[in-house]
């Protein structure tokens, strides 16, 4: 179903947002929108929106099962906004939203669903996940110039580490279960990347609610959504892999002649699978065996 905008999809709509859990994919570009969208059917999303300019083609078949919105995908938080909006309208669906080219991954989803992956996460009384951002980038630039490759995906096995979050309300004293996490490209390559955009956490998978406000540095306005586990012991988290950073830098006009390779030491290929990545410590199963 295709949509002339949030406005239409809001009135005409209605119906995916009824249960959930509703993934929210936002194309900034043509760059592997195609296999963003198969990886999060294939998790289990049975409602999938895809904000997206005229501009981007789609398979027949993969047009048939998303509801596609035209949206100005260029303008300053437009991914926060629409997020927003989405939220207001559906308050107790779970909802997760990511950009082209990022690929959710949680514990054990290649045998467990999106759906299995919520019930055990409420009924731990959780209302909101943590997701680290993991950069992936292609290990030959010069054979993908946009940094991009599925087949020859890489990652950093190490290089990420945490601080606590301040609160500026209370004299700058840490929040409780909160912390800002690096790593990544975005650590590596920080004098491309504004201190504001260097954050690998995100809260991107959250139960909507009335009054609830996604901010843009990806956290909300209730501050319990923003951390990373519960009073009494560890939750899951899961990880969005992701070519975003990787396709900036490359395409960038003030970073591109930079860079011509993304991997160095700690550098590893990607296996597309949740035991590498919590076997690197970039997810959390939590009580979830």
């Amino acid at each position: 179903m295709r949509y002339e905008g949030l406005r239409d999809f809001l009135a005409k709509g209605g119906k995916a947002l009824a249960k959930g859990p509703v993934a929210i994919v936002m194309a900034e570009d043509d760059v592997e929108v195609d296999t963003t969208i198969r990886h999060h059917l294939m998790l289990g999303f049975p409602e999938l929106i895809l904000l997206a300019s005229d501009e981007i083609a789609l398979p027949a078949d993969l047009a048939a099962k998303v509801h596609r919105v035209n949206y100005e995908v260029h303008r300053e938080d437009a991914l926060v906004s629409a997020v927003n909006r989405l939220s207001e309208a559906a308050p107790g669906i779970w909802m997760y939203y990511c950009f082209n080219a990022e690929y959710l991954f949680f514990p054990f989803c290649e045998n467990r669903t999106i759906r299995d992956l919520l019930t055990f996460h409420t009924e731990e009384r959780r209302d909101a996940m943590l997701s680290y951002v993991i950069d992936l980038y292609a290990g030959d630039l010069n054979r993908h110039p946009n940094a991009v490759s599925l087949e020859e995906a890489h990652l950093d096995r190490s290089g990420y580490y945490a601080l606590g979050r301040k609160d500026e309300t209370r004299n700058w004293e840490p929040k409780e279960r909160q912390l800002d996490f690096f790593g990544g490209l975005r650590w590596r390559f920080e004098e491309h990347v504004t201190w504001t955009k260097r954050k690998i956490d995100r809260i991107s998978i959250f139960r909507a609610k009335k009054g609830l406000v996604l901010r843009p540095d990806f956290t909300f306005n209730d501050e319990e959504y923003n951390t990373y586990s519960c009073p009494w012991h560890h939750n899951l988290t899961a990880a969005v892999c992701s070519f975003r950073t990787a396709k900036a830098l490359k395409t960038n006009p003030g970073s591109r002649w930079d860079i011509h390779d993304f991997r160095w030491r700690n550098s590893t290929e990607f296996q597309w699978h949740s035991q590498q990545l919590m076997d690197l410590g970039l997810m959390e199963p939590g009580q979830w065996l």
